[in-house]
């Protein structure tokens, strides 16, 4: 059973930082890429990054600068550390399985003061 697990999220200043984790299991991560997405309420998902199996990355120009997604195929995670938040950046945020389609169930990150 495939299995995708966020964790990280929480309430934040604006300027600070969060990492967030996608834990897997179920399937042969090293082999495939992740991305990260969020979502506001009454609006659609949007893509914030990518990673590649090989580790190639890829954002979001609203996220450029201050995001950074990685991953560990050693644990079979992948990370999006998020640095100067801003309050815009308030959502809840999934990781993804783009090739096989798998979600997870979100975490929410709150940025206000």
């Amino acid at each position: 059973q495939v299995q995708l697990v966020e964790s990280g999220g929480g309430l934040v200043q604006p300027g600070g930082s969060l990492r967030l984790s996608c834990v897997t299991s179920g399937y042969s991560f090293s082999t495939y890429g992740m991305s990260w997405y969020r979502q506001t309420p009454g609006n659609e998902r949007e893509l914030v990054a990518d990673i590649s199996s090989i580790g190639g990355t890829k954002y979001a120009d609203y996220v450029k600068g201050r995001f950074t997604v990685s991953r560990d195929n050693t644990k079979n995670t992948a990370y999006l550390q998020m640095n100067s938040l801003k309050p815009e950046d308030t959502a809840v945020y999934y990781c993804n399985q783009p090739f096989l389609g798998y979600w997870g169930r979100g975490t929410q990150v709150t940025v206000s003061s």
